[in-house]
């Protein structure tokens, strides 16, 4: 069930409760004027429901017993001074409903939407012989609905029960009996079993049904294609099974249908879904759907948003889609659809706004045909098979404001931020993970970015610095070049982008100490939410597969430099930075005491320190940082106590390896279930005396290989690193490293007759990356260890360069547009 916000957004798997019953509240008969007077009888239900709430919200003051209630606040009375009305909506009621409404014979509206209203939904008033529009939602009623008896004659028309808790099966027979439903929105709660087929049985009018973020099952009933007025048709988010029944195309007064994030197979009937011709809306995204998208799509004149995200669907784009020309959504995003777009005629789809087909398999460049939807908003074709250079027509969409391009094989990007500084509404720009191995565009010329709020060129290996240029972006928010090879220091113009508090440049060679302009970011030293200015991203910004934003303030506040080469200390005015929620210095060189100012970070959640060259002790205080869930300072020259208190009691030992001089009683040096997969059974008939010679002679090896290489390598301190027979050392240490990765897993093995298995993550040597491959870097906040099998440290202090290898990545937290 979705959380309950009564100002619902715009969505569209979910519509405001007004946009919802339109079409029904227009069947309404016009209500007069309220008057001065109403009968005693209304006046006793009305006391009798305020009696009932724990908090009317100065109701009580208005509602005195002796005066007309028609004068009572939220109260209509027509002309015969019979209440006709109650419109309670967003009062913060709380409390029960009283089952004395159902006594107002006259009442036509009942309207207690969006408070916090508890308890049984009374059936006096699903009974009621006069209520036609009736709306409970956005309250906190449970329960089941009540099996009513048989009757005619019900008037209710608007029935809204959404965003409730309610549970258990639809009674069908008390839906039958409301010949006259035109709207039922059952959305939002936690309804189970089937949909029942007789919903629309005798309902000539009966248009509009959303049961949607529900966990109704089984399959889709047939039925449905009986209801001839239908024409909104919501079940998405539940757990329907089987395919699309082809009876359902027979409704052909559907405007929106819409079954996203079911169960749902098969293929989209290509003879069947011209008969939807008044389509306006079709989302069958989040199911299991095969197939291609049908030719005969292109007789959906009135189509304007297409929806089959996250699906199986293959096959080439039809040609036809190009006939649709009332479209303006149109989201593919992860199936297997191929080819080149360059037989779609973009150019006749003047009113496409949003395209998203992230995550498919489509190749060649980009169409010019597209260019010519001067309306588009959101263009994201990351993950695909795109290549070559950009065109300087794409600088023909003025309007455009979001674009994601990454994971694709592009090329050039002098020329791309060239022509791309044309789009001067752009707030979101995404080009990671294309333009392989060339230099960073250091051009003063690229300008025309004023309005651009975030900013991914990750994950490209580009050569180079920090561009000047960028200090131009007086609105950017969330910067991130992970994953380059830029060096050189941090410039100090960092420090004007006022608005910025998202920085992660992890996995380049920046070198330097880290600079203090950091530490003055407005935004990273407030604890306040970020000032997006309520803006709402078009598409999703994903920073991991399955977590994304769709705000640029929702991001959360981080600073990433991890993997890098900064020296000197920690900045004690890093306690300034208040508002972070990820801090990462891992794989650096930085000396020095962790600082006492990091106790004042108290949102933060992730603290990664480790591969340094610290020293002295945690500061105790970091105990009071309650939000921290991921904390690691292993592979440092700490010493002292490890603390007790706070989350510390919750972190594993790896979070602290490789800090010889470093004690508490948490910290043993025997196998931690979390931190060691199960043992191998290993028969006793191939264990005899030879496996112990065996076991000798490689454990023998293997630590006078890692007592002497990595006792030298990383006990070397102050002055001496700088010298070039260290330097040696740590690259005679680089190539030794794989071969040492070999004799692994007969370690591990060897592991298992004994009880001393520790783990850590790897120290890096200077300038080389703790990671083989070029696509990962240093996770932040970083990940859990369970499950992972490190190798055996029978004397974890002795033999640091045991503890090599490191947990497998997760996706980091940045900028996820592919995989």
């Amino acid at each position: 069930m979705q959380p309950l916000h009564c100002l619902c957004n715009n969505e569209r798997t979910k519509l405001p409760p007004i946009r919802l019953l339109g079409v029904a509240l227009l069947l309404l008969p016009f209500l007069p004027s309220p008057t001065s007077s109403c009968t005693e009888e209304e006046n006793i239900s009305l006391i009798k429901f305020i009696q009932g709430l724990s908090q009317d919200s100065g109701l009580s003051t208005s509602w005195v017993n002796g005066t007309s209630c028609c004068m009572w606040k939220g109260i209509i009375c027509d002309a015969n001074d019979a209440v006709i009305e109650i419109s309670l909506a967003s009062m913060g009621l709380e409390g029960h409903i009283s089952p004395s409404l159902g006594n107002l014979s006259n009442l036509l509206r009942l309207d207690l939407s969006c408070n916090s209203l508890s308890g049984w939904l009374p059936e006096e008033l699903l009974l009621s012989r006069s209520i036609v529009v009736f709306d409970v939602s956005f309250n906190n009623l449970n329960g089941d609905l009540h099996k009513l008896p048989s009757t005619t004659g019900q008037p209710m028309q608007v029935i809204n029960i959404s965003s409730n808790q309610f549970t258990g099966q639809i009674p069908s027979n008390t839906l039958e009996t409301m010949k006259n439903l035109v709207a039922l929105n059952m959305s939002n709660n936690s309804f189970t079993g089937k949909i029942p087929s007789t919903i629309c049985v005798k309902k000539a009018l009966f248009s509009v049904l959303d049961l949607s973020f529900n966990q109704f099952n089984g399959r889709i009933p047939m039925e449905l294609g009986n209801c001839s007025a239908l024409r909104v048709l919501k079940a998405g988010h539940n757990k329907l099974t089987g395919a699309l029944p082809d009876e359902l195309y027979n409704a052909t007064s559907l405007e929106h249908l819409s079954f996203p994030n079911n169960r749902l197979q098969g293929a989209i009937s290509p003879e069947h879904i011209v008969k939807l011709n008044n389509l306006i809306i079709l989302d069958l995204a989040e199911n299991g759907l095969t197939g291609k998208i049908p030719d005969s799509i292109g007789q959906l004149k009135k189509l304007e948003e297409l929806y089959l995200e996250y699906n199986s669907m293959s096959g080439e784009l039809p040609s036809t889609l190009s006939k649709c020309s009332n479209l303006r959504t149109i989201i593919l995003r992860s199936n297997s659809f191929h080819g080149e777009l360059n037989h779609v005629n973009f150019s006749t789809l003047p009113n496409l706004k949003i395209l998203d087909f992230m995550l498919n398999k489509f190749t060649g460049t980009i169409p010019e045909s597209l260019y010519s939807c001067s309306n588009l908003l959101a263009l994201r074709l990351s993950s695909n098979n795109f290549h070559g250079q950009f065109s300087p027509r794409i600088g023909n969409l003025k309007s455009l404001k979001f674009l994601s391009l990454t994971n694709n094989s592009f090329t050039n990007i002098t020329n791309a931020l060239q022509v791309l500084k044309r789009s001067w509404n752009l707030t979101t720009l995404l080009i990671g993970t294309n333009f392989k191995g060339e230099a960073m565009p250091e051009d003063e010329t690229i300008d025309g970015y004023q309005n651009l709020q975030l900013l991914s060129i990750a994950d490209c290996s580009l050569s180079g610095k920090i561009p000047h240029w960028l200090s131009k972006l007086k609105n950017l928010r969330e910067l991130f070049l992970y994953n380059n090879q830029l060096t050189g220091p941090i410039p100090d113009w960092i420090g004007s982008l006022n608005l910025l508090f998202v920085i992660d440049v992890s996995n380049n060679n920046l070198a330097g100490e880290i600079p203090k302009v950091l530490m003055e970011l407005p935004i990273l030293k407030s604890e306040k939410i970020a000032d997006g200015s309520d803006q709402v991203l078009l598409l999703p910004v994903y920073i991991t597969p399955s977590l994304q934003y769709h705000k640029t303030d929702y991001c959360p506040k981080l600073l990433n430099l991890g993997d890098n080469e900064f020296t000197g200390v920690i900045p004690l005015e890093i306690g300034h930075l208040k508002g972070l929620t990820s801090l990462n210095l891992s794989f650096n060189n930085l000396i020095g005491n962790v600082p006492q100012s990091l106790c004042n970070l108290t949102n933060l959640q992730a603290l990664d320190l480790s591969n340094n060259h610290l020293t002295g002790e945690i500061p105790a205080a970091l105990e009071n940082l309650h939000f921290l869930s991921d904390f690691n300072v292993s592979n440092n020259d700490l010493d002292g106590p490890i603390p007790k208190g706070g989350q510390f009691s919750t972190f594993p030992n790896s979070s602290f390896t490789g800090n010889p001089k470093m004690r508490s009683p948490m910290f043993i040096p025997h196998c931690n279930s979390v931190d060691v997969g199960p043992a191998p059974v290993v028969s006793k008939q191939l264990c005899g005396a030879d496996c112990q010679i065996v076991f000798a002679v490689t454990f023998g090896v293997f630590t006078g290989i890692g007592v002497l290489y990595d006792q030298i390598a990383m006990d070397v301190t102050g002055p001496l690193r700088n010298t070039a027979a260290f330097q040696a050392i740590q690259a005679n240490r680089a190539r030794w490293k794989p071969k040492i990765y070999q004799l692994l897993p007969l370690v591990d093995l060897c592991c298992t007759f004994f009880h001393g298995i520790t783990s850590g993550a790897e120290r890096r040597p200077s300038g080389v990356s703790r990671r083989p491959d070029a696509l990962a870097r240093s996770p932040s906040p970083l990940p859990p260890a369970a499950g992972r099998r490190s190798a055996c440290a029978l004397v974890p202090c002795a033999l640091p360069l045991l503890r090599l290898r490191s947990s497998p990545g997760v996706p980091p937290l940045g900028v996820w547009d592919g995989p």
